[in-house]
């Protein structure tokens, strides 16, 4: 399925129906008085959130909304039915914002939550409300009233428990693989990750937790280089960040430096990101040579505090200690909410 994370849609509620100018027509009332009901109201517009949506690939394919226009009134005060409000589902953990302020109007962060995008116009009142000592038969009624419009942005941001996150070709595609069904592309070659994936991972029975695999950050992320910058928003839902280095002998530059060029990317982007909760782990055991640049990054995190795990996806080497310390983390961090 195509992943579609941002598009801006067009929603108009329905118009109110118009009230009705009408009269008793009954036998023996040769005089009878107005009786002209209500239009009903125009239908709303809402969204609501839905667990099994992950994209917003529908919406991008209709950008155009609109609402029922509600039914006119009728005689012997009869009220016109309401417009049908229109549900749009949309992912879990979508923005709303006025497109054209890119005020934020709403945050569905949660299942099942609507929001009222745009309300339906007030049905117009009948002859009946109009009479009076003066005006016996009054020969008018209320027009019904326009719907709201307006032209929203949803942005979709990912909700997940563990966020991974670390330079092209760290072994995250290789990881998240490994640890849940999903299947991400995986290759020798830098950003074979082109959109988010998402992953739940069993560590222990009846337990899981989600994780996202983001897409490769470099240096320069948070001012459109790469693909970062269309793809940061994501890890600002994660509760933690599960950050991969490549210990390898046969990756680029210095460990720990290239952890401190993801984390100010992640800190340009947002100060608050680099307030989360942050694990480290040292990628591709397998082949880490003399063990100069893992003995590097541990001195590292020894020196500032992070939890440090060397791990192997291919071979599962210190993959289940990892899981422990992560389910665990996962859920004293849910009691605290």
């Amino acid at each position: 399925m195509q992943f579609i994370d941002e598009v801006n849609v067009y929603v108009k509620a329905g118009k109110g129906g118009k009230g009705c100018v009408s009269f008793r027509r009954e036998k023996y009332v040769p005089k009878g008085g107005p009786d002209g009901g209500d239009g009903g109201r125009g239908g709303h517009i809402i969204f609501k959130t839905e667990r099994d949506i992950n994209t917003l690939l529908d919406i991008k394919y209709q950008q155009q909304y609109r609402a029922k226009n509600g039914q006119g009134g009728m005689g012997k005060k009869m009220h016109g039915k309401n417009g049908e409000d229109l549900f749009i589902k949309i992912p879990v953990g979508t923005v709303v914002k006025d497109a054209e302020s890119n005020e934020i109007l709403e945050d569905l962060a949660k299942e099942k939550q609507e929001f009222i995008a745009v309300r339906g116009g007030r049905g117009g009142l009948g002859n009946t409300h109009f009479k009076s000592p003066t005006k016996q038969a009054p020969r008018f009624a209320q027009p019904g009233e326009a719907g709201e419009e307006i032209t929203l942005m949803l942005e979709l941001k990912l909700l997940a428990d563990v966020g991974l996150i670390g330079l092209p070709n760290a072994g995250k595609s290789t990881l998240i693989s490994v640890l849940s069904s999903a299947k991400p592309k995986i290759a020798d070659y830098p950003f074979t990750t082109l959109i988010p994936v998402l992953g739940v991972v069993k560590y222990v029975e009846f337990k899981s937790f989600v994780v996202a695999d983001i897409p490769g950050l470099i240096e320069g992320a948070h001012k459109g280089t790469g693909l970062g910058f269309q793809f940061l928003r994501h890890v600002e839902r994660t509760s933690i960040l599960l950050h991969l280095v490549d210990i390898s002998e046969t990756s680029e530059g210095d460990p720990a430096d290239n952890f401190k060029k993801i984390n100010k990317e992640l800190e340009l982007y947002s100060p608050d990101l680099v307030k989360k909760p942050q694990v480290i782990a040292g990628t591709k055991l397998d082949i880490k040579g003399k063990g100069e640049r893992l003995d590097r990054i541990v001195h590292y995190c020894k020196d500032k505090g992070y939890d440090f795990f060397p791990i192997c996806a291919v071979t599962g080497e210190g993959i289940k200690k990892l899981l422990r310390y992560l389910g665990r983390k996962v859920e004293k961090l849910k009691d605290r909410d």
